[in-house]
């Protein structure tokens, strides 16, 4: 199961392709919100408990300060992506990316791109997958779907530009 924690609710539709993502490969998670300034009681209690839960991975996408994701690896075994998300009371961003990126040594948070909550699916999708042969198979076939999109593509420009076309 992967955990997906958010800040408040306004990271939700960015969080959400997270879920979407491990829905369509029938992974299971729970999605919650978790502030580690508004609640930190409530973030600290998540994420020593995640384990016993069932929990292998957890997703946690904050904006602004974005302290989330660094304090709930600071309490927990498990790997956690962080998602640093474009708020409205963000500096374009960067607060939460550099907030999730410059961890202290001895506290890695894998740090996905400004919002980029479907690669933090496919990442803990990956991590779920090296010990499960099913999840595993599912992500070479979604894999694949991405290189028959681009070849299809490839075709349609060849098709348009037959006498401009580069292999």
């Amino acid at each position: 199961m992967v955990g997906i924690i958010m800040g408040s609710q306004s990271d939700l539709p960015i969080m959400e392709q997270a879920a979407n993502f491990l829905k369509s490969l029938d992974i299971p998670y729970e999605l919650t919100v978790v502030s580690a300034h508004r609640t930190p009681e409530r973030m600290f209690d998540y994420a020593k408990t995640a384990k016993e839960r069932g929990v292998k991975v957890i997703v946690a996408g904050a904006g602004g300060a974005a302290h989330l994701p660094g304090m709930v690896a600071s309490c927990t075994t498990l790997p956690v992506i962080g998602v640093p998300i474009l708020s409205s009371n963000s500096i374009d961003g960067w607060d939460s990316v550099l907030s999730i990126l410059q961890m202290p040594g001895g506290i890695p948070v894998a740090t996905v791109a400004l919002n980029g909550a479907l690669n933090a699916g496919i990442l803990a999708a990956k991590i779920i997958g090296s010990s499960d042969e099913t999840v595993a198979e599912n992500l070479q076939i979604y894999q694949e779907s991405l290189k028959e999109k681009v070849l299809g593509t490839v075709d349609a420009i060849k098709a348009q530009h037959p006498n401009h076309f580069d292999k």
